[in-house]
């Protein structure tokens, strides 16, 4: 059985279209871009400033934490349909649902800045369109790309949403010093997303008009029966098992960041600083390490690497205390862990094939989303109660991020890459 909308190769091969890369393929790449920074901007937007949103508000900073948090409940819950939307009614309209909920709740949320309530109920708007965007990643590579490219294409598109984290760890100290400004951040938060979500509804296509790959690469399993197959796969689900600890690393650290330089960093733009240099590394690796890996058509390899050389970067960000270390141990966090995202898509799209690529993205966030809020609560409640310091919680992360390294020494390449040599 094949998914519906998708063009099953005909039997004769001398009837068969002929593989090509269009060049509107960075069209339809670049635009996906646009919405995946406008999502990664809205999700951390209130990280840099928990203190100061938290007096604003007259709230709790647990509360303020929530707002970030609230995305990884809801992709929780809305992930599945999610993925059936994007593997069903096909990529653009798939994304652009999320599109839409991006910029119009972004937008929401900056005329009303002033009521948490519908701040809250914005965040929820927004979050329920992430999975629609995210979960589209592999799904975007594998319609417009090559299979040598892939892994390329979904690095690039992690870049982006990382540049929006930038934006949001960089920028909002900055638009909010104080807190009556955070009103005017969330406004040009807002058109600014609403501009970046419109701009993939006018350029964004369903599919190339000649086929990316060799005949059969395109041919994929219903979302049940993919989800059936993925469930049977070893390395699939053993790199779920990885998946969880690298996600919910990156989740609990960026919801926290205002509350583990506690103490440590005490002028707010340097505080903010360090997470973005988190990301800006990341953004460095994800250009990097997915070409190495599509060059040296290995994945398994690329992510035990990424997972140990975030190990060290975390240490250092659990014990100095000097501003220099801290920005070095941040960099070369984001450097390794942030870059091993893009190329872990590729190798579950891989290794699960013919499930769909929405299908095998939707299950891998899933399992981040649950360790990202396990570990966010446990977070919240290992550190010190008298200081708040969150040294034990930091120092068990790191623990955890070695054991998910060791984990991908077990991987298995996927068939598929394997075959692709020379492609």
């Amino acid at each position: 059985m094949t998914e519906p909308n998708v063009s099953v190769p005909a039997a004769s091969s001398a009837s068969a279209p002929v593989p090509h890369a269009s060049p509107y393929r960075w069209v339809v790449l670049g635009a996906f871009m646009l919405v995946m920074a406008a999502q990664q901007l809205t999700w951390i937007t209130f990280a840099p400033v928990t203190r100061l949103a938290a007096g604003f508000y007259g709230q709790s900073e647990f509360t303020i934490g929530l707002l970030s948090m609230v995305f990884m409940i809801v992709y929780i819950l809305v992930w599945f349909p999610a993925s059936w939307a994007i593997d069903t009614w096909g990529l653009k309209a798939g994304v652009g649902i999320g599109a839409v909920l991006t910029g119009g709740f972004a937008l929401v949320r900056g005329f009303l800045a002033h009521d948490f309530v519908w701040v809250f109920v914005a965040q929820v708007g927004i979050a329920v369109g992430q999975p629609f965007v995210i979960n589209a990643v592999a799904k975007v590579a594998a319609r417009w790309f090559p299979l040598k490219e892939r892994a390329t294409a979904s690095g690039l598109a992690w870049l982006m949403g990382y540049l929006g984290l930038i934006a949001g760890f960089a920028l909002t100290p900055m638009l909010a010093p104080t807190a009556d400004r955070i009103p005017s951040m969330l406004m040009v938060y807002g058109v600014v997303s609403a501009v970046l979500c419109a701009t993939f509804l006018v350029f964004a296509k369903e599919r190339p008009s000649a086929p990316v790959g060799a005949p059969g690469e395109e041919v994929r399993a219903l979302v049940i029966d993919g989800l059936k197959s993925l469930l049977k796969q070893r390395d699939f689900l053993l790199f779920n098992a990885i998946f969880f600890i690298g996600l919910g690393v990156f989740n609990g650290v960026s919801t926290w960041t205002d509350l583990i330089l506690a103490g440590r960093i005490g002028d707010p733009e340097q505080a903010g600083l360090i997470p973005a240099a988190m990301v800006v590394m990341g953004v460095v690796g994800s250009a990097v390490i997915p070409m190495l890996s599509d060059r040296l058509r290995n994945r398994t390899k690329i992510i035990f690497l990424a997972l140990a050389g975030s190990v060290p970067g975390l240490i250092g960000l659990t014990f100095l205390r000097s501003f220099g270390g801290l920005l070095a141990s941040a960099a070369v966090l984001g450097f390794f862990m942030l870059s091993c995202a893009p190329v872990g898509f590729q190798y579950s799209a891989e290794v699960g094939h013919p499930a769909p690529e929405g299908t095998s993205t939707g299950i891998l966030m899933t399992m981040g989303q649950i360790s990202g809020i396990l570990f966010i609560f446990g977070m919240d409640w290992l550190k010190d109660p008298a200081t708040g310091s969150m040294t034990l919680p930091l120092v068990g992360l790191a623990v955890l991020l070695a054991v998910g390294a060791i984990l991908a020494l077990f991987l298995r390449e996927s068939k598929l890459l394997a075959g692709s040599k020379g492609a």
